[in-house]
């Protein structure tokens, strides 16, 4: 009885383990959202793109 009690528990997530992950994803998509929108890495995407659609084949 006590195996079972103690499997259930560790089944999965709780609603506090969810919230952590879910701010955790949220501040890492803000923070690469600030890193590809800023001007530098604009350009260099920019860049790999033009590069791309300009090879000869």
């Amino acid at each position: 009885m006590l195996a079972s009690i103690a499997a259930r528990r560790d089944a999965g997530m709780v609603t506090s383990e969810y919230a952590v992950g879910v701010i955790a994803a949220v501040a890492f998509a803000a923070a690469l959202y600030k890193v590809v929108t800023s001007g530098q890495v604009g350009e260099e995407l920019q860049g790999i793109v033009g590069r791309a659609l300009n090879v000869q084949m």
